[in-house]
């Protein structure tokens, strides 16, 4: 590996070390007021208004029905309060079931050196108790990315359940997860 990819490899790891330490911050918590259903692309895709109401479901549930409409998705971890790196898992306000998934159209390149659930490798589903805190979350994650363009990601809100999916996707690629989370 060149010493200039190798730097980047670090600063990227870093950056995620970043994102996950701030998981947990009080702002995180607080219910935004906002729509509870809306999409955003804080990597640059078009946000748009959902019309499906999200059910009840498990983040498993909903990345059952999420894979049936994108085949190059693939479930990758189902994660529990022992193995969230996040420690948000069953919190006040944060998600109370989360998945990590793969995308096989990001190339393995641009993941290299990355933890093998990170959301950079295709995304991840996180479901809430509410639409406000799963908004909230959205906001939070956002507003640590958006001076950390390398961490990008794009959100899509369905009442209580956010989908996050990697940068690495181009705005079409990633807008096969929103339409599918609308069909849901």
């Amino acid at each position: 590996m060149s010493k200039t990819r190798l730097t980047a490899v670090a600063a990227v790891v870093a950056a995620v070390g970043l994102l996950a330490a701030c998981g947990g911050s009080d702002d995180s918590s607080k219910p935004a007021a906002a729509s509870s259903r809306s999409a955003t692309a804080s990597a640059g895709g078009e946000g748009s208004k959902s019309t499906s109401p999200a059910k009840s479901a498990t983040s498993r549930e909903v990345f059952t029905d999420l894979s049936g409409g994108v085949a190059a998705a693939k479930l990758n971890t189902v994660v529990t309060a022992e193995n969230d790196p996040n420690k948000l898992l069953g919190r006040p306000h944060q998600y109370s079931s989360k998945v990590t998934f793969t995308d096989s159209r990001i190339a393995a390149s641009d993941v290299e050196g990355l933890d093998k659930d990170d959301t950079l490798r295709g995304g991840a589903v996180e479901v809430f108790e509410s639409a406000e805190d799963a908004k909230a979350r959205a906001d939070y994650i956002e507003s640590v990315t958006k001076s950390l363009p390398m961490l990008a990601e794009y959100h899509y809100l369905s009442g209580p359940v956010l989908v996050r999916v990697s940068h690495y996707l181009t705005p079409q690629q990633a807008g096969e997860y929103k339409a599918a989370l609308d069909r849901g």
